[in-house]
C-alpha cells in the first residue's frame, strides 16, 4: 500500500485540518473532531485488491459523525469491512453499537448516519467492497452492520489473519494473486458475517451463498488429491451432489468445472511463480491433481489460450 498523507512534515496548527481533508476524499465524507489539534498525528495508505479498495489509517483520539448531509456525497455503491490493528473504535449505525478491539471486526455502510469514537493511536483497515458484490452473497445488509466479528471460530480467525497481511503484501500482488485474493477474501467476509449474524437471520438466497462459501472451501482445501470428486466435496460440505450443483449453477459452474479451473489457476500462478522455476510443468500439473498432461495441457490451453510451457516461456521473459 502507499502512503498518500502523513502529518509527519506538517506543521503542528494544520495537521488535523490538512487530514481531515485527505480522509473525506479518500475513505468517505464525515465531520471530526480531534481530541487535540496540537498533538494530532495521522497517516493514511491506500491499495486495492481487484474492485475491493483498501485503505490504512492510524490517528490521534477523534470523534466522527457521518450525518445525512454527508450520505449525499458518499459513495453508497460500496460497504465497509473494517478491521482494527491497534487501539480502539466505538461505532454506532442504525441503534447498534459496537467497539472494536484489534483484531475485531465489522461491517459499516456510508448510505446509513453513525458514529464513531477513535482512541489514541487507532489503527484501522477499511475495505471497500463494492455493494453489488456483498449483496449477492448477503442478501440485503442493512441487518448486519455494527456488529462485532471477533477472530474466536476458524472462519473468522482466517478473515482476522487475512485482513492482518494485506497492507503488507498487497504491493507485491500481481494481477493473478489479485485474481485468486479477491474471491477468497469475498467468501470469507461472506462466511463470517453470516456466522456473525446466525444462518437464520439471512434470506435464503444467502443461505446459497454460504453453501457457495462451503463448497468452495473444501474444494481449495483438497485441489492436490488427485482422488477429489463431486461426491467428496458435497459430503464434506454438508449437502447432497445434486443440491451442491444446483447451488453452483447460480453462477454457471459445477463441482466438476469449479475443480478443474481451480486446479488450472493455481498451475497458472505456479508456471508464473520465479520461486518454481526448477519445478517441471509435469510436477507442476501432478502436485495440484492433474493425473493426465495430455489432459492438462489440452484444458490449460483451452482456459488461457497457451501451452503450459508457451505460458511459462512468456512469463518468463515478461519478469
Amino acid at each position: 500500500m502507499k502512503t498518500v498523507f502523513s502529518t509527519e512534515h506538517v506543521h503542528p496548527r494544520d495537521r488535523f485540518d490538512f487530514w481531515h481533508d485527505v480522509a473525506r476524499k479518500d475513505v468517505v465524507d464525515h465531520a471530526s473532531t480531534p481530541r487535540c489539534r496540537n498533538t494530532f498525528r495521522a497517516q493514511l495508505r491506500s491499495g486495492a485488491v481487484g474492485a475491493i479498495g483498501l485503505v490504512s489509517f492510524q490517528n490521534s483520539e477523534m470523534s466522527v459523525a457521518h450525518t445525512r448531509h454527508h450520505i449525499a456525497q458518499a459513495n453508497t455503491d460500496e460497504l465497509f469491512v473494517c478491521r482494527q490493528f491497534g487501539g480502539q473504535i466505538a461505532l454506532e449505525q442504525d441503534g447498534r453499537q459496537v467497539v472494536l478491539e484489534p483484531g475485531d471486526i465489522t461491517l459499516v455502510d456510508p448510505s446509513l448516519q453513525y458514529q464513531g469514537r477513535f482512541s489514541e493511536a487507532s489503527d484501522v483497515l477499511v475495505l471497500k467492497v463494492p455493494r453489488q458484490l456483498m449483496e449477492a452473497r448477503l442478501g440485503q445488509t442493512r441487518e448486519m452492520t455494527a456488529r462485532a466479528i471477533k477472530p474466536c471460530t476458524a472462519e473468522t480467525g482466517l478473515l482476522s489473519a487475512s485482513l492482518a497481511m494485506l497492507p503488507f503484501h498487497t504491493p507485491e500482488a500481481g494481477s493473478t494473486a489479485e485474481a485468486l485474493l479477491e474471491p477468497h477474501l469475498l467468501d470469507l467476509i461472506t462466511l463470517s458475517v453470516g456466522q456473525a449474524m446466525g444462518q437464520d437471520g439471512l434470506r435464503t438466497s444467502s443461505s446459497r451463498s454460504l453453501v457457495r462459501v462451503r463448497l468452495r472451501a473444501v474444494i481449495e482445501a483438497r485441489l492436490a488429491d488427485r482422488t477429489l470428486d463431486a461426491g467428496t466435496v458435497a459430503s464434506v460440505a454438508g449437502v447432497s451432489v445434486r443440491y451442491a450443483n444446483a447451488v453452483l449453477a447460480d453462477e454457471s459452474t459445477s463441482i466438476a468445472q469449479l475443480v478443474q479451473a481451480r486446479r488450472l489457476a493455481r498451475c497458472r500462478r505456479a508456471l508464473e511463480d520465479p520461486m518454481q522455476r526448477g519445478r517441471t510443468v509435469s510436477e507442476i500439473a501432478y502436485g495440484w491433481g492433474f493425473s493426465d498432461m495430455t489432459h492438462f495441457g489440452r484444458r490449460f490451453k483451452a482456459a488461457y489460450g497457451v501451452l503450459p510451457s508457451e505460458h511459462r516461456r512468456h512469463a518468463g521473459r515478461s519478469g
